[in-house]
């Protein structure tokens, strides 16, 4: 249940991993994302070597051949960068390739930030060891915040490293793999500091329709947005939740009363769950394990957050004639903004 969580929850399965770059973090930190950074580099084997060896698993042949054809599609048809990042494979000898801590006050949905060189100020921090990332969250949580561990099946290093193609990539289908290295080139096209919004919801969009384009260019029909609506309705009702408590944490009410309504208003975000995926959803349960799991705010803070302007940038791909080089010339046009300007042209493309 936890692979299909990380699949169908985005907002945590694509970020780059910004403490390789550490500015203000501690040493130990720091280390450990060069350490876990270099063992991925190191194990890492040339797609081709392993397509070509006779000896080699016939099924991950087909899944690394579909890999390096979309890698080949991305440069040739969608205008990414054309260096050599997933044409290597490296085999992990665990279920994700990083953990992401999310931290809030307990009266609060604005992520505790943490700030690199590179990556600028994000909401998260990244683990190779998931006993390190829970050790840490242990700490936060003893200080009264709320917080939250996703599994992260991929990363980008902007372009820093040729990143490979992970084993924690492919538990799911061509498709997804696909989009997903579309999404993380798209991390190398351009980033901006200090937005994440900004840039996984740019990532996000480049991921999407460089899917639709791929599965096209093989004579495929349309992926199936069965998954994405899903996810789109759960958005939905945890936007709802945060909109709600956000409302309380402003009001004048005491931390006791606070915590009461706190505690009630997750309830119901549980009750409205269950009630869409049992009348609406079949019974899928793709999400059960994040909704058993203790809810908090930190919880709450990928929803919505890394796809929030796709739309915009649909319809800005719309208006450069769906041209990819006009649209990443339009893109960096864009996030050279400043911050205000930008969510307000954000804010005009999207429609709101």
């Amino acid at each position: 249940m936890r692979m299909t969580l990380a699949r169908s929850i985005r907002s945590i399965a694509l970020l780059a991993l910004a403490g390789l770059f550490a500015g203000c973090s501690t040493v130990e930190y720091a280390h450990q994302a060069w350490q876990g950074q270099r063992a991925v580099i190191r194990d890492s084997v040339p797609i081709h070597a392993i397509v070509e060896d006779p000896a080699a698993d016939p099924h991950l042949q087909d899944r690394l051949t579909a890999a390096l054809q979309a890698r080949r599609f991305a440069s040739d048809a969608l205008a990414l960068p054309d260096n050599p990042s997933y044409t290597r494979y490296t085999a992990l000898p665990r279920t994700y390739v990083v953990w992401n801590l999310f931290i809030t006050p307990e009266f609060s949905l604005d992520a505790v930030e943490h700030c690199y060189l590179v990556a600028g100020c994000v909401a998260y921090k990244g683990y190779f060891e998931e006993a390190s990332a829970h050790q840490e969250a242990s700490a936060w949580s003893e200080q009264g915040m709320d917080v939250f561990v996703g599994g992260v099946p991929a990363y980008s290093t902007l372009g820093w490293y040729d990143d490979p193609v992970l084993s924690s990539m492919m538990h799911w289908d061509d498709d997804y793999m696909a989009k997903l290295i579309f999404h993380e080139l798209a991390h190398q096209q351009f980033y901006i500091k200090d937005d994440t919004a900004f840039n996984e919801s740019f990532a996000s969009f480049v991921g999407e329709q460089g899917l639709r384009e791929w599965r096209a260019s093989r004579g495929l029909p349309p992926p199936d947005m069965t998954l994405d609506r899903r996810q789109q309705q759960l958005t939905e009702l945890v936007l709802a939740a945060r909109e709600d408590l956000a409302a309380l944490y402003a009001s004048e009410q005491n931390d006791a009363d606070k915590r009461a309504a706190k505690t009630e208003r997750f309830a119901r975000l549980q009750a409205d769950y269950r009630a869409l995926r049992d009348e609406q959803w079949e019974g899928f349960a793709g999400f059960d394990q994040w909704f058993g799991d203790s809810l908090n705010n930190a919880a709450l803070l990928p929803f919505g957050l890394y796809d929030q302007w796709v739309p915009a940038f649909a319809r800005l791909f719309q208006q450069v004639g769906q041209d990819w080089s006009a649209f990443y010339a339009a893109v960096e046009q864009l996030g050279q903004l400043p911050e205000a300007d930008r969510t307000r042209r954000l804010a005009q493309l999207a429609g709101r």
